[in-house]
């Protein structure tokens, strides 16, 4: 989510937005690819971004003068990397769950930003991150839910259950988003990195999707075996 109309940039509340149309429209096609075709291609592209990821975190956490800041970043990536791996591997589910997750996710992300920036409104974390919204968490969590449904319909599978878990992703993404503002403002920078035009670094971009991850891994492993599918 970004500013309100009333501190929107110079330029237009949707200045950047042609920046970040065209880094999206590259990165997605290569996300769902590797994701549709699984091995090697899924995992190759899982091992990138962790060593992208572990790079920024470094940089961000200063080294090893905050040894407990850097370990701790470091295991959240990797549970993150292994909950990837292990959902998308699943023969029975692994495809559908991950696609589903990646939709909802970014859905949530994209009206987030363009509710946030339309209707404004009160701050939803003024403290961590002083450009989201509570209209654009609202809009986040709607579209990921129409997202969800718009996927029970594709997967012929019957009823709206499917939305509410979308709108629970919409939530976790969210606050995933703000832990990660959170860390980057107790070390003072603005973004992770500058690898992606109009996102920052690889954790800006993944930053939802990491929480998502985590939690469907967990409620799969307290659920004994739970997906959204089943």
């Amino acid at each position: 989510m970004a500013p309100s109309p009333a501190e929107a940039p110079r330029g237009g509340r949707f200045r950047d937005l042609a920046v970040r149309v065209g880094s999206a429209a590259v990165m997605a096609p290569l996300a769902i690819a590797a994701v549709w075709y699984d091995f090697p291609w899924f995992d190759l592209l899982v091992a990138l971004a962790t060593v992208l990821m572990v790079a920024e975190w470094r940089r961000m956490a200063g080294g090893w003068r905050r040894p407990g800041w850097l370990l701790f970043g470091y295991a959240y990536i990797a549970l993150a990397v292994l909950a990837a791996l292990w959902l998308r591997h699943d023969a029975q589910f692994g495809l559908l769950t991950f696609l589903w997750l990646l939709a909802a996710v970014w859905a949530t992300d994209i009206f987030a930003f363009f509710t946030g920036r339309s209707l404004g409104g009160p701050k939803l974390a003024p403290t961590v991150s002083p450009s989201k919204t509570w209209s654009g968490l609202a809009g986040g969590v709607l579209a990921a839910a129409l997202v969800s449904v718009a996927f029970m319909a594709w997967s012929a599978a019957s009823g709206l259950w499917l939305a509410l878990w979308g709108a629970l992703i919409a939530i976790v993404a969210q606050l995933g988003d703000l832990a990660e503002s959170a860390a980057k403002r107790h070390f003072g920078l603005k973004d992770s990195g500058r690898l992606i035009p109009g996102h920052g670094g690889i954790l800006d971009r993944v930053d939802g999707l990491l929480a998502g991850l985590l939690f469907l891994a967990a409620v799969r492993l307290l659920g004994g075996g739970a997906t959204p599918w089943n």
